[in-house]
This record gives C-alpha cells, sequence and structure tokens, in this order.
C-alpha cells in the first residue's frame, strides 16, 4: 500500500463545467470508520463471525449484501434499517467531516447548484449522520433501499443522475465524488467523470477502478462559478495526484 505522505498531489489545478455533483457519504463526506467497525465488531460477535473479515470487504458496499454472506436471515431492509439507524445514535462521537466538505457542500448549497448523496448507506444512517453532524441536507438522495444492487453496479449513480432532472446524454456533465473502488467503478459505468479522494483506499486501487482525479481531500474540490441561467457549475480540482 502506498503512503499517502510519499505521493506527489501537486497537479496543476484544472476548472471543468458540470451540471450537478453526486456524493458519496463515507469516506467522501464524512469519515464514520471507527463508528462502523465498532457497529460491525458488535454485529459479528453476534453472528459468530470474526469482524475483522467482515470488514475487510464491508467499505462501500451496502449491509444488506454484506450480511448476505454471513446471515441470509438478517439480509433483508427491515434489520438493516433498524440497524444502521442506531449507528449515529449510538456512535456518533467517532464520526469526523472529511476536510473541506462542510464548506464545499455550504457553498454548493448557497449557490443553488444541483447536488446529491448517492450511497451505499441506508436513508436512516444517511440522515442520522448529517443530523449529528449538523451538515446540509440534500434536496436528493439515494440509498441503499432504492436500488436493486449495490455498488459497483451504477444503478445508484444512475438514479442520481435522472433524481436530478438531468437528460441522459447529459450523464458526463455529472461529478461522481468517491473514496472507494468499488464506487468509482459504479460511477464511471454509470458515464461520469470521478474523483476519487484518498481517504480510506490505496490510490492504486482507485486509479486502476478508473478514477479520472486522485487528490487527498474534499479541499482540492471548489466551485469557482455557478450560471443559473445555462445550469453550468465551474468546479476546480487542484493538487491532484500526478500520474
Amino acid at each position: 500500500m502506498s503512503r499517502i505522505e510519499d505521493l506527489n498531489f501537486s497537479k496543476p489545478a484544472e476548472v471543468h463545467s458540470f451540471q450537478g455533483l453526486l456524493f458519496d457519504m463515507d469516506g467522501t463526506i464524512i469519515d464514520s470508520t471507527e463508528a462502523i467497525v465498532k457497529n460491525w465488531h458488535k454485529i459479528g460477535k453476534e453472528l459468530g463471525v470474526d469482524p475483522n473479515v467482515i470488514l475487510q470487504t464491508s467499505h462501500g458496499r451496502r449491509s444488506i449484501d454484506v450480511l448476505e454472506i454471513y446471515d441470509k436471515s438478517r439480509a433483508n431492509m427491515e434489520y438493516v434499517l433498524d440497524m444502521e439507524a442506531r449507528i449515529p445514535r449510538e456512535y456518533g462521537q467517532h464520526a469526523v467531516e472529511i476536510p473541506g466538505s462542510r464548506a464545499f457542500l455550504d457553498v454548493l448549497e448557497k449557490a443553488g447548484v444541483p447536488w446529491a448523496i448517492v450511497t451505499s448507506g441506508t436513508r436512516p444512517l444517511v440522515t442520522g449522520w448529517l443530523d449529528v453532524m449538523k451538515l446540509a441536507h440534500p434536496k436528493n438522495l439515494v440509498a441503499a433501499e432504492d436500488v436493486p444492487r449495490g455498488k459497483p453496479d451504477p444503478a445508484c449513480y444512475q438514479l442520481g443522475q435522472k433524481n436530478l432532472g438531468l437528460a441522459e446524454n447529459a450523464r458526463t456533465r455529472t461529478l461522481v465524488l468517491e473514496d472507494a473502488p468499488a464506487g468509482v467503478l459504479a460511477g464511471k459505468a454509470a458515464g461520469s467523470p470521478v474523483v476519487a479522494l484518498a481517504t480510506t483506499h490505496d490510490v492504486v486501487r482507485l486509479r486502476d477502478a478508473g478514477a479520472d482525479w486522485i487528490v487527498r481531500d474534499m479541499r482540492s474540490v471548489s466551485l469557482k462559478n455557478w450560471d443559473a441561467e445555462t445550469g453550468e457549475a465551474k468546479i476546480e480540482i487542484s493538487d491532484a495526484l500526478m500520474e
């Protein structure tokens, strides 16, 4: 695994036009890794499964898809909704925001730029974290229960594009922001360019998944201009990983 401090994040700034932005949640807007780890340790003990084995494949995937592997009786949305609703309440103190995410979302919301969250988490989990962290709530949210298959399947990002009111031929004008290889694959399969944040995964895996840019965190992504008449947002991407 490449050490992030040894990597060269100095690519000159680029400005591109987009009509909307789609954000993953965990690892992109917030980092609730410690909370999720504690939750899977609790579930793993209940299942009699080594939680570290579960954690090797759980990040960026829907809980229902993870549970399908270990206990099919719990692999239903009723159980998952209840389980994930408790996480922000029980482990809220263990989450932090990704640097730059709060400021960027506030700027987008104030300007009126179309954006949405597209996540493998459930609606109660996402709204719970947004409430606990006091972060901007999107007008559109695609959660685990909204699609039949999770990432890397592109259905979630395709639905996110549709929810923003963008025509099918505008998919390439929607920017996806992700941290997990499965999410990068989903965004690319949906036809969108992808900024990958090197917050949770090795950059080699993000590059192999097809990320167009790899940055340290959300401080590298900013809004330069929003033209409401044309629906064009000028987004600057700075200090990306050099090839």
